[in-house]
């Protein structure tokens, strides 16, 4: 389960533009015989995707080692797998990022780590006397070769915190008050040889990773010891990025560095002086980096993706501010780097709202899976994120925040006791969730590479109970993706073009990624559900 974060919203309170009314305005759509008309324009232009994921923190370690390879051969097929069944129904979502945590080494410290929650640790392939035990994780390289197995694309590799042999206190986690990174002085060129070299291992193994993230969340302390982390400064980032990038460089690997990770899309944007809150050195990222004027410039540097990347909590509700925030983002974005690029690289649910309450309480129904598909949509569409990727793969507690479950079988879907549970560490009961078959709307389709293109309906439609749209074209031939998401309790019809037959993908209620062959001037949406279309 993620880490329970302030509730306070890091982001100013007003709007920076004018939210196009066919996206706000109440629906006018009523009839339910109705066609509602679309219109698509390939012409126009948005960002380039470069793939949707998760990660596999840190229920995979567990999965991927001790349970039975049946069980955790399924839990592979339904996260990576690109294939269909006889029905043409998709047997997975492939994902096309899948997240490799590099965890510090607080498993080997055992309660000494003074983590208690042993799901919250992790190994480390770094030992104390600088050599290196690759056999560590064996779990997660588990998950790593099944993802490749099943074609995923892109691989990303990312620690929270230094390996505990490199920190000021020997811990995964930071010294209390603490703002600075977590590393002893004069280890900063020690880290990114050992990251470098975890990357260089499994390229020479397979495996290519084409990222790293050297950092998360650098805005929160990360000193309470719930979990592996470590805050940082942006100027402690700015040479971290510099030696990584030096290292990379001079072994001739192709790895890319994204930074960012911020704990708020405010703190990727803007200076944090608002609501009593002082800037500290650890926000307006994207400033900071990447803006020419900037003497912390670093997309000049080998490796560097012009890319930055924040976290979606506690920004999406209510349902206004969560348009009124995305778009301030875009804006604030473009204007430190015209060219800079933004991907959306972690959420679950954290925050109390009124439709689905809050992160308590898994739900594997389509309420929750519904509530997260406009945020996606969103993040798409008004942010322009180029990627999207859901916090944790696989979750073993009773919160919402994971695609699969682990459950006590003996209990049913018990699981209250979640990660504390001893022998769900040995096997157990896998449940899917209506969140994962969403995001395979996206995921399963949207491949990387492809564009997102502009899209008009004929009657505005309202973001809270109406009909969402966003369509991608492949520029490799000319087929269009659209995803509707239908956030009403109407059964709409859509019409797309011309008269002819269309693949059709429908989650909801009753259906996972459920195949059928649609008239394109005349698509059928279900009520409550979510609908990609392949023309």
């Amino acid at each position: 389960m993620k880490r329970t974060i302030s509730r306070t919203i890091f982001i100013t309170l007003f709007s920076c533009l004018i939210y196009p009314l066919f996206f706000f305005a109440p629906t006018l759509y009523a009839q339910n015989k109705a066609v509602l008309k679309l219109k698509a324009n390939p012409e126009i232009e948005y960002q380039t995707i470069d793939g949707f994921g998760a990660s596999d923190a840190w229920s995979a370690q567990f999965l991927g080692k001790n349970w039975p390879v049946e069980k955790r051969t399924k839990a592979a097929d339904l996260l990576f797998s690109k294939e269909f069944d006889s029905s043409g129904n998709a047997k997975g979502i492939g994902l096309s990022i899948w997240r490799f945590n590099l965890a510090a080494g607080t498993t080997e410290q055992g309660d000494s780590s003074d983590i208690g929650n042993p799901w919250r640790r992790g190994e480390c392939f770094l030992n104390g006397d600088g050599t290196y035990n690759w056999t560590k994780q064996e779990g997660q390289r588990w998950f790593l070769e099944a993802a490749k197995a099943r074609g995923v694309e892109k691989f990303l590799a990312f620690p929270n915190a230094p390996p505990v042999y490199y920190t000021k206190n020997g811990k995964g986690f930071a010294p209390k008050g603490e703002i600075h990174l977590n590393l002893k002085p004069g280890f900063m060129d020690d880290y990114s040889k050992y990251m470098v070299d975890v990357i260089d291992h499994f390229n020479r193994e397979g495996i290519f990773f084409d990222y790293v993230s050297p950092v998360n969340e650098p805005q929160w302390n990360w000193d309470s010891g719930g979990q592996e982390g470590s805050p940082a400064l942006n100027e402690e980032i700015y040479n971290l990025v510099r030696y990584l990038s030096h290292d990379l460089s001079s072994r001739g690997l192709k790895t890319k560095i994204v930074i960012g990770e911020a704990g708020s899309i405010g703190h990727a944007c803007m200076t944090m002086n608002i609501m009593g809150l002082k800037s500290d050195g650890r926000d307006n990222q994207s400033q900071f980096f990447f803006s020419k004027d900037s003497p912390f410039y670093i997309a000049d540097l080998p490796n560097v993706e012009k890319t930055i990347s924040a976290h979606s909590y506690q920004s999406v509700w209510p349902i206004d501010k969560q348009i009124e925030y995305r778009m301030m983002l875009n804006s604030k974005i473009k204007q430190a780097n015209p060219d800079l690029g933004y991907w959306m690289s972690e959420y679950c649910i954290l925050e109390n709202n009124d439709e689905i309450g809050g992160g308590g309480g898994r739900d594997l129904t389509m309420k929750t899976a519904l509530y997260v598909a406009r945020i996606i949509h969103n993040d798409l569409t008004l942010a322009n994120a180029k990627s999207w990727q859901w916090w944790t793969a696989i979750s073993a507690v009773d919160f919402k925040d994971g695609l699969l479950y682990l459950v006590d079988s003996p209990k049913g879907d018990a699981g209250k006791t979640g990660g504390v549970v001893e022998n769900l560490q040995n096997d157990g009961e896998l449940k899917d969730s209506k969140l994962l078959w969403v995001l395979g709307n996206y995921s399963r389709f949207i491949r990387p590479g492809m564009v997102r293109i502009q899209t008009a309906f004929s009657v505005e439609q309202s973001v809270i109970n109406g009909l969402l749209v966003s369509a991608y074209k492949d520029p490799k031939n000319t087929t269009l993706v659209y995803v509707l998401t239908n956030l009403s309790e109407k059964e709409m019809q859509l019409d797309l073009g011309p008269k002819k037959k269309v693949k059709s993908y429908t989650t909801d209620k009753s259906h996972d990624l459920g195949f059928t062959m649609q008239d394109l001037n005349k698509v059928i949406v279900p009520a409550r559900s979510v609908v990609t279309i392949l023309n």
